[in-house]
């Protein structure tokens, strides 16, 4: 995880990595899923993450965009967290 920063309006915004791991069934046969997912969280949210520990267990809610607007790379802004 990136450490806790301020943007120029002075709130809080954290980028961190997200990893998944299931077993999904595609075509009636199971598949193996694993990817990681780059996050990003702004405001009291973004520094309630940033006190969690790396390789906690989560469930991210949020909605997906790239990472800036010339880029293709896409981004989870997380709107909520929940640890489990």
């Amino acid at each position: 995880m990136e450490p806790l920063r301020y943007t120029p309006a002075g709130l809080p915004v954290v980028d961190f990595i997200l990893a998944h791991a299931s077993q999904q069934t595609e075509a009636d046969s199971p598949r193996q899923v694993e990817f990681e997912m780059p996050a990003k969280a702004v405001g009291d949210l973004a520094a309630r993450i940033a006190k969690i520990r790396g390789g906690s267990r989560v469930k991210a809610q949020g909605f997906l965009n790239r990472k800036h607007r010339m880029s293709r790379q896409v981004v989870l802004h997380v709107t909520n967290i929940e640890l489990i």
